[in-house]
């Protein structure tokens, strides 16, 4: 099992930025994708920005396409995710995860990862 530990979360006004990192404890030859995901109490895990390790390919949730950046470090096995521009509405849990070949669930689905992070609080204030 990949531990996946997640950090840079905290209080921010609208309109500022912040950079979400997730390092990986290893990166097997099962991981396909790495991303992120956002939870709100009482709502379901939505799917914010996952990212392909061996192309570096990036897909994001509509809500945040144009504001959050996800990246990768393959040396350090961490992912980042640089959010900008943010909004009340972007407040929560933002939890990171690791998926497990042979795997045929979307990357938006959150069942496609196996492997989760505890989760950093992300609160923007209006």
């Amino acid at each position: 099992q990949v531990q996946l530990v997640e950090s840079g979360g905290g209080l921010v006004q609208a309109g500022a930025s912040l950079r979400l990192s997730c390092a990986a404890s290893e990166r097997t030859f099962s991981m396909d994708f790495m991303g992120w995901f956002r939870q709100v109490d009482g709502k379901e895990r939505e799917f914010v920005a996952t990212i392909r390790w061996s192309t570096g390919t990036t897909y994001y949730g509509d809500s945040v396409k144009g504001r959050f950046t996800i990246s990768r470090d393959n040396v350090k096995n961490t992912v980042y995710l640089q959010m900008n521009s943010l909004k009340p509405e972007d407040t929560a849990v933002y939890y990171c995860a690791a998926d497990r070949l042979p795997n045929y669930r979307t990357y938006r689905d959150r069942n496609r990862y196996a492997d989760w992070g505890q989760g950093t609080q992300v609160t923007v204030s209006s």
